[in-house]
């Protein structure tokens, strides 16, 4: 098989001409960001408090003394959870009776047994609770005591924040995060939040999440506190909230996984999400055991200082986009998309597939401009290099060139407030490893009628190696296509997670789709390969490449974090593939010299 000449189109240096002038306003949307991102990293590692006193009271200790111990370990802020009845009767401030049995104790008296009581043990404390609720309740006298009586049980009522123990934590230094309860029965929800800089709130939607009235007071109620937008738990009302306060994006592990987890492999995780998410308050909850508990958080910071993320209290800061920077940015996509057509060797054909690769990416993405721009830079600029050059090794510089161009489109149009902050994820991720790869395989098609062609392919002998080569082609594109993103198809072994759990802990691990597939490139490009073989590996290549821009398309992750992944990955593909073209020609020359020629004597 003989790849076709691209054709060199008389607009070919006007359109580059243009694709140039639009990656500056693209090039000062990245330094935009990356100033934005580099000014935010910071998180706080904030403990469970209800964790931290259960587990205290089984090691005999108090709770504020435990949490102590752990802040000398890292830990600078505290997860506070809104008081219920149930703590009050707890801490010794009311006295909770079921009717039956205090109608036990006193035969006669004007008690419902199906009902529950409440008594103040510090005073005012009952009176004060039926004003917090529409649900009805009456005073009686009881042996000269006066008792609330409850038609329900109200121990999980939410009745506001211990100011007491709030004061003594805000005034050792920690960071709270309140995070109040939801019940229909609150008369004022929202109204009796402390002053803390983050609320969390707790299930699958926030306070006021059914009823716009409501939702709205919530909002309102706010002020300055800043809603906790929590990894892989969405959240309902959540967005109408973040529309006004922004968020900050917290990680958490469910206690169950966690304790599945050593401490080191905990911490990377707490870790890779600050460095490489964008989290600003990492959950903790206590492992089992004081000990290991330690160990993560020391494991933790450790790696935290590594990746220069400081714990302190985070300041949230909304991304701002620039408007008219992204709409200039959008002119070079539409170019490279032109130009990619144009230069095909039957251009009818590459002007139908950009055409039908434009309308799919305004349609993928409801007709939004930028994050349609987006999509074309991440499926053009991948295909765009090997469709223009393909003849040689030191072309796979001119196409990574391209991609890395294609990296600052995708991020000027892609990267809003929504997308930072992981709300608004990069619509068409399948597509930026498919459609290049249909495009640049399209362009293999020779300069003759398409029915010809077909023709030519149906009549072309196979042979039983040619069907296990495509078989193999596209069993690693199935691989590489069912894990592509963070959640996925396909999992990983256990000694690639090992090995994936190293790299992050030491630096930005590389993505291996790049280091596979730039070598695949560089050996098509060399010729070295008979036949078909060179045109099935610059296919390959064409991975490496979509990869890079599919790297960008995680907005959430920080641009240089991003461009460390990309860097190293390149690196590490152009090596292992300028080692690895020499030893295949090696390899080649020994299969064909090695033994008896044909025709010599046995």
């Amino acid at each position: 098989m003989t790849v076709p000449r691209p054709s060199r189109h008389p607009l070919t240096p006007l359109l580059l001409g243009v694709i140039v002038l639009s990656l500056i306003p693209a090039l000062l949307l990245a330094v935009a960001r990356v100033n934005h991102e580099q000014s935010q990293k910071t998180a706080a590692l904030v403990m469970d408090y209800p964790a931290v006193a259960a587990q205290a009271r089984r090691f005999g200790m108090e709770p504020e003394a435990l949490l102590d111990r752990y802040k000398s370990h890292g830990v600078n802020g505290v997860g506070m959870y809104e008081d219920v009845i149930g703590n009050l009767v707890q801490r010794g401030a009311v006295y909770l009776r079921s009717g039956a049995d205090l109608l036990a104790d006193h035969p006669g008296a004007n008690i419902r047994p199906q009902n529950v009581y409440l008594r103040s043990l510090r005073p005012g404390v009952a009176e004060a609770l039926p004003a917090r609720f529409t649900i009805p309740t009456r005073t009686v006298q009881v042996a000269g005591q006066t008792w609330t009586e409850w038609p329900t049980d109200p121990t999980f009522l939410p009745v506001g924040p211990d100011r007491a123990l709030l004061a003594r934590l805000q005034a050792k230094g920690y960071t709270v995060v309140y995070r109040p309860y939801a019940d229909d029965a609150l008369r004022e929800p929202g109204l009796d939040w402390p002053d803390v800089p983050f609320v969390i709130f707790n299930g699958e939607e926030v306070i006021g999440a059914r009823t716009p009235e409501l939702l709205a007071q919530i909002n309102q109620r706010l002020g300055k506190r800043i809603p906790a937008l929590i990894e892989a738990t969405p959240q309902r009302g959540l967005d109408t909230l973040i529309a006004t306060h922004g968020a900050a994006r917290t990680f958490s592990v469910n206690l169950a996984w966690q304790n599945r987890l050593d401490p080191a492999t905990l911490a990377s995780k707490y870790n890779l999400a600050a460095r490489e998410r964008g989290m600003r308050l990492l959950y903790l909850r206590p492992y089992p055991t004081i000990n290991e508990t330690e160990a993560l958080l020391d494991r933790t910071t450790e790696l935290l200082g590594k990746s220069g993320v400081r714990v302190t209290q985070p300041v949230i800061a909304p991304f701002r986009e620039n408007t008219l920077l992204r709409t200039l940015s959008l002119i070079g996509p539409l170019a490279a998309l032109l130009l990619l057509g144009l230069s095909f060797p039957l251009v009818r054909l590459g002007l139908l597939a950009a055409a039908g690769s434009g309308l799919l990416a305004f349609a993928m993405n409801k007709l939004d401009p930028f994050a349609s721009g987006a999509l074309i830079a991440a499926v053009t600029f991948p295909a765009l290099g090997l469709v223009l050059r393909r003849a040689r090794v030191t072309d796979w510089f001119v196409a990574t060139g391209l991609s890395l161009c294609g990296v600052l489109f995708v991020s000027a149009l892609g990267a809003n407030r929504d997308s930072v902050l992981g709300l608004e994820p990069f619509r068409g991720v399948g597509l930026t490893l498919l459609l290049p790869l249909v495009l640049v395989a399209l362009s293999f098609l020779p300069r003759q009628d398409l029915r010809q062609t077909a023709r030519d392919l149906y009549n072309a002998p196979i042979k039983l190696g040619d069907v296990l080569v495509m078989a193999l082609g596209l069993a690693v594109f199935a691989l590489v296509f069912l894990r592509r993103g963070n959640t996925t198809g396909a999992g990983v072994t256990d000694t690639e997670a090992k090995i994936r759990q190293d790299l992050q802990d030491t630096l930005v691990r590389p993505r291996f789709k790049e280091m596979a597939g730039h070598p695949l490139g560089l050996l098509g490009l060399s010729g070295v390969l008979p036949g078909y073989f060179s045109a099935m590996l610059i296919l390959g290549g064409v991975i490496g490449q979509s990869s890079i821009l599919n790297t960008f398309s995680h907005f959430h992750t920080p641009l240089l974090i991003s461009a460390q992944r990309c860097f190293l990955g390149l690196a590490v593909g152009l090596i292992a593939g300028l080692i690895a073209i020499p030893l295949v020609n090696a390899a080649l020359r020994l299969w064909q010299t090695h033994g008896p020629r044909t025709g010599a004597r046995a």
